[in-house]
């Protein structure tokens, strides 16, 4: 009987359950290389915060990845060739417009910060203590937005016979006497008017009315009225009607004494009354001495020729 050959014994390393075991070991093995390239990347924009695993070589590929997109204005650190490590953190904040209006002069910006606070922050404008028409913390919007500021100013208000100085951030003189719970009412003369803005150092005065002003009953003639009543009021008061010389007393803006005042008709006293009227009176007493004007503005009467 013929020996056969003898079969060489078959090695476990060639069976077919060990190809199958490393054809699955070596895709496990391709699988975490390829899980586990690339690097950690947070990227924030617009304040929204997003992991990526980015096999990027610097910030500009990883934004042209994530399809974020940037403006000649917008906000991006590190800078666009900046290498990518792993852990990296990128920020992008897009441009927004802002119309800010400080005590009534209008501007318009273009910021990046995302925060009303933040934009004046970059906008280098100091804001402590101001009165604003939104919050500090708000968002400024991509879309932007207008924002009315009212700094702190010191004006000053005459009133009852007083005056007093005060801080306020209003933005009409009708604030600024609610503030202070100054009183007035119909007839009273408020200058500047109640609706305008008390910009810094403003003098805001309340006047209560006068007495009714008795008729002009008595003509003035022509020639009268042609002689240079306002150079007489230069040089006796300055030109100012509420005029007051304590020595006298004398008044107003052609220094009436208040016996005088009273002779040719006046009523209270001459510089609780406007230019017109003490006018009139001047010229009522010019009349009544027959032009002799000697006696009544000796240092400066020859003015009414000049």
């Amino acid at each position: 009987m013929a020996r056969g050959r003898r079969r060489a014994p078959r090695s476990a390393w060639g069976s077919g359950w060990a190809m199958a075991g490393y054809g699955a070991a070596a895709l496990a093995l391709v699988g975490s290389v390829v899980a586990g390239s690339g690097d950690d990347v947070a990227l924030v924009v617009d304040g929204k915060a997003m992991a990526l695993r980015s096999t990027a070589g610097t910030v500009g590929e990883v934004l042209e990845e994530a399809g974020v997109s940037l403006g000649d204005n917008d906000y991006l650190h590190p800078d666009a060739h900046t290498p990518i490590s792993d852990g990296a953190t990128i920020v992008v904040r897009h441009a927004r417009p802002i119309t800010l209006t400080v005590d009534g002069r209008t501007a318009r910006h273009v910021v990046t910060a995302m925060s009303v606070g933040g934009a004046l922050d970059e906008l280098a404008i100091k804001h402590t203590g101001s009165r604003l028409s939104v919050s500090r913390e708000g968002t400024v919007p991509l879309s932007g937005m207008s924002v009315t500021m009212l700094t702190p100013r010191r004006v000053h208000v005459i009133a009852n016979g007083r005056r007093l100085t005060t801080t306020t951030t209003s933005a009409t003189v009708r604030g600024v006497l609610r503030e202070k719970r100054v009183r007035y009412g119909d007839g009273y003369r408020i200058t500047p008017p109640l609706d305008s803005f008390p910009r810094r150092g403003t003098v805001i005065r309340v006047d209560a009315p006068g007495p009714v002003a008795p008729p002009h009953t008595i003509p003035i003639r022509p020639e009268v009225a042609a002689l240079n009543w306002a150079a007489l009021a230069a040089c006796e008061s300055g030109g100012d009607p509420r005029a007051f010389n304590p020595s006298g007393p004398y008044y107003g803006l052609y220094q009436f004494g208040l016996q005088m005042w009273l002779a040719v008709g006046g009523v209270s006293t001459p510089h609780v009354w406007p230019a017109e009227e003490q006018t009139y009176r001047a010229q009522l007493l010019y009349q009544r001495v027959g032009g002799r004007w000697q006696a009544q503005w000796p240092h400066c009467g020859a003015r009414l020729f000049s």
